[in-house]
């Protein structure tokens, strides 16, 4: 998977902002997906930002790696 989408909504359910993650692999052979984005809530502009790490993936590096 190239990429994830991450909403940003209200506790209503209004959707503020959608956000790109993008997929990264670092040198350890942990992955995960990372973005960011400007938003406004209630007149402010705000930077969010969103991390969604692949659990356990750096034991698959290791694991790989011995193979």
């Amino acid at each position: 998977m190239d990429f994830l989408t991450c909403e940003v909504r209200t506790l209503d359910g209004q959707s503020l902002g959608v956000m790109v993650l993008k997929a990264k692999t670092f040198a350890s052979g942990s992955r995960d997906y990372h973005g960011q984005a400007k938003i406004e809530v209630e007149g402010e502009r705000l930077q969010c930002q969103c991390q969604a790490v692949v659990i356990g993936s750096k034991g698959d590096a290791k694991q790989e790696a011995s193979e």
